[in-house]
């Protein structure tokens, strides 16, 4: 190394170090400063905010509760957490007993589901089965053909719509003989679930579809570079890639597939392929150590959330559109706090249902494997948020419709079909539309720069 690389080398380390520490002396003002006021607004307008519960935490401080969707999963935990121990221990112990596999699990699951969605939406439940077993003869019929991809999006994007337009269907427009099921729809909305059956079925249909085609992915490369897999593990690209034999595309393994009880609520999303590998043979990533840590993890996140909720009222702050009256900064802080409440929500929300199809055998996707506050740029935020989500659109839309080298169209296609999963509503068509149009200075700017490197200075 001659002396100009090295005094460069130098130059560049005491840089880092200066850096290193400039960066820490800012988080620790900038939070002192988001705390301090974040504390003084939620204790000056307390009074006229409303959907604020007694809190259990320095009383007599108050706890917002005023977010309907944490309000709902805080108070169903009990519940929840003694129905799936009941599952997991039915579950676990009959695979080991007599020794189950694919077929004979999908069987304990599709009972097992079946008595929970009997609850969650009682006759609706026929709807349910009526749509899946439309999209399983569709997929069985035409998988071989050349429209059939086609046909499999036109059939489900009929039904994600037409589930929100008729708002669940009604039993009396079958018959009036039928009509009394309508005093049977149960306690939850299988429309609003049905979100996430739908991305089950496309995967179903996908990965049947693919599994006549020549694979290109290459195991034994795989298993060079991937950690996971050299230390014995088996990585959940793996476990897509690698396909599934021809029998297990059975309806009662398509069926537990779309059903399976610790991930149809809220998911995270897996794969048909990885779904049916770990039915028959369960995940052997995480050890019983590992689930005890994991589970103690979202334990004290969940009691970071309860400390968040009782000393900062965002939520109720933002939603009471008090904000309206308040300062620039004083609603950027809100705002910021408002992110940050979100997403330590749904990352509780949908690590507390992978924790329980953990225990279960199913390893599936991290949807929030990044702290929102680590996320510099649009593409890295939204390969965070929702992970598994986004694992599902790569795979299944951005890839088929020609990945990277139609980047620039495929995210439009991408984003709008996201704002119509999550509803019909013209104001998440708009959040759509704008997010790509912030993509397009980002993609501008990476490929300049890619291009850059690309012809590096020449040494004089």
């Amino acid at each position: 190394m001659d002396n100009k690389t090295l005094y460069n080398a130098r130059v560049a380390s005491s840089w880092r170090r200066h850096e290193l520490g400039f960066l820490i002396v800012y988080a620790l003002l900038f939070y002192f400063f988001i705390i301090r006021r974040s504390l003084h607004l939620s204790q000056e307008h307390y009074v006229k905010l409303y959907g604020l519960r007694s809190g259990w935490i320095f009383p007599p401080r108050l706890n917002d509760l005023s977010d309907a969707q944490w309000r709902n999963f805080r108070g169903n935990l009990p519940i929840l957490t003694t129905v799936f121990l009941i599952y997991a221990l039915v579950a676990n112990f009959l695979r080991s007993r007599f020794l189950l596999r694919a077929k004979g699990m999908s069987i304990i699951w599709l009972i097992i589901s079946f008595t929970y969605l009997l609850y969650l939406h009682e006759a609706c439940v026929i709807f349910i089965i009526s749509i899946a077993s439309l999209n399983f003869l569709i997929v069985k019929i035409f998988a071989r053909t050349k429209f059939f991809l086609y046909l499999l999006w036109t059939f489900n994007l009929y039904f994600l719509l037409s589930n929100r337009v008729y708002e669940g269907y009604s039993f009396s427009t079958i018959g009036l003989r039928w009509s009394y099921l309508d005093n049977f729809r149960g306690t939850f909305r299988w429309q609003i679930c049905f979100n996430f059956v739908v991305l089950r079925m496309i995967s179903f249909g996908y990965d049947y579809h693919w599994a006549y085609d020549h694979s290109h992915f290459d195991q034994k490369k795989h298993n060079q570079r991937c950690e996971v897999c050299k230390s014995g593990g088996t990585c959940y690209q793996l476990l897509q890639e690698k396909g599934v034999q021809d029998d297990k595309f059975t309806f009662t393994i398509y069926l537990c597939y779309l059903v399976y009880a610790p991930l149809y609520l809220a998911g995270p999303i897996v794969s048909f392929n990885a779904f049916a590998s770990q039915l028959d043979v369960p995940q052997n990533n995480y050890k019983l150590r590992h689930l005890a840590w994991y589970g103690l993890r979202w334990t004290f996140s969940f009691l970071l959330m309860e400390l968040m909720t009782h000393l900062f009222h965002y939520n109720a702050l933002a939603i009471s559109g008090l904000w309206k009256q308040l300062s620039p900064l004083d609603v950027f802080i809100i705002g910021y706090g408002v992110l940050n409440f979100m997403w330590l929500k749904f990352f509780l929300i949908w690590r507390y249902f992978r924790f329980w199809s953990l225990v279960c055998g199913i390893d599936v996707p991290e949807n929030m494997p990044r702290c929102i506050n680590n996320c510099y740029n649009l593409e890295g935020f939204w390969k965070s948020w929702h992970a598994s989500y986004n694992k599902w659109l790569v795979r299944y839309m951005y890839i088929p419709l020609g990945g990277s080298k139609r980047k620039a169209f495929n995210v439009w296609i991408v984003f709008t079909f996201v704002a119509i999963w999550h509803d019909l509503e013209w104001k998440l068509l708009w959040w759509a539309w704008l997010t790509c149009l912030f993509f397009v200075p980002e993609m501008v700017m990476k490929s300049a720069v890619s291009t850059f490197k690309l012809f590096p200075k020449r040494e004089k």
